[in-house]
């Protein structure tokens, strides 16, 4: 089984809103009807008949080094990349 992520959001006329994301675990292609509905039966069992009228917006494959999608942003140290020194234009246009 490979693990995915699944973004959710509930429409604007809905009594208890909502919008995030959960992991769940699926043995059909990325994108696949099957994909889309394991998804679905696995936002229904975590979040009960509220979730009825919600919409999953997207699904991507879990990242192989992070075991949860927080949202956080990640720092970048390495030094900054030289910057090419542009040719002089000589003006003859």
């Amino acid at each position: 089984m490979t693990a995915y992520l699944a973004h959710y959001r509930s429409p604007a006329a809905a009594d208890v809103r909502g919008s995030g994301h959960f992991e769940f675990e699926s043995d059909a292609r990325l994108g696949s009807k099957d994909n889309l509905h394991d998804a679905r039966m696995k936002m229904l069992e975590l979040f009960g008949k509220d979730a009825i009228s919600w919409n999953i917006e997207k699904v991507e494959r879990m990242r192989k080094n992070n075991s949860s999608f927080d949202g956080q942003l990640e720092l970048d140290f390495r030094p900054e990349k030289k910057q090419r020194k542009r040719r002089i234009s000589k003006g003859y246009w």
